[in-house]
């Protein structure tokens, strides 16, 4: 008997699990062993389940997709994980890479695209989305070392906590949102909201919607 492959979700829509799932199960060698809405089950999961692969969201409550990367990979190396977001900007691409990801597809790719990343993932070789910017891949492939360090912009200034602040403000939640959605305390929303318009230097709401868009963090 074929052993099959095993599969954790880690995704905060519960929709997006539903059609994950429902997807996977028309897979006869693959099979999924759980679904976790947050980074910091993932973390536990991963190590309790020890799945083959993981599909990893990087927009999640408590502990992000990155961190929890970065500890799984930590606890548990030979774990593969595919990355499943909306973000296509060149820091996230790059971080996701550096913290063990095997693959990164963006969510609005066809189901036939999603069962060939993960086909490739679990192959042992590196997919990576069409979409995804090709002087992203060959800048972080290269590591750099044939050109100067430009000066850092203003995005880079942030930390990852500071652009799912900017992400979740954008979409047009509130302090107290932000706060029960990422686990933090409102006074410590504020300060992360006072730090990006100090960083980007942009004065309220409207703007830093505006600059999410512009990054490609949310659309319209």
């Amino acid at each position: 008997m074929n052993v099959k492959n095993t599969i954790l979700i880690a995704e905060d829509h519960a929709l997006l699990r539903a059609g994950m799932r429902a997807l996977l199960s028309t897979e006869p060698d693959v099979e999924v062993i759980g679904e976790v809405d947050n980074g910091k089950d993932a973390v536990r999961l991963a190590c309790s389940l020890n799945p083959t692969l993981i599909l990893m969201d990087l927009s999640m409550p408590g502990t992000n997709g990155l961190e929890a990367i970065t500890e799984i990979k930590k606890r548990a190396p030979d774990i593969r994980i595919l990355v499943v977001t909306m973000h296509k900007t060149d820091e996230y691409i790059q971080e996701a890479l550096r913290t063990g990801a095997s693959g990164y597809i963006l969510k609005e790719s066809s189901h036939d695209e999603l069962r060939t990343a993960i086909r490739t993932v679990l192959s042992g070789k590196v997919y990576l989305s069409p979409d995804v910017s090709e002087r992203v891949v060959s800048g972080f492939l290269s590591g750099g070392t044939s050109k100067p360090a430009a000066p850092a912009s203003a995005w880079d200034t942030l930390t990852l906590r500071e652009r799912e602040v900017l992400k979740l403000v954008a979409e047009g939640h509130g302090n107290k949102h932000i706060a029960d959605y990422l686990c933090l305390s409102i006074k410590t929303v504020e300060k992360h909201r006072s730090s990006l318009m100090r960083k980007l230097g942009l004065r309220n709401a409207s703007m830093l919607t505006a600059y999410a868009i512009e990054k490609g963090i949310v659309t319209l």
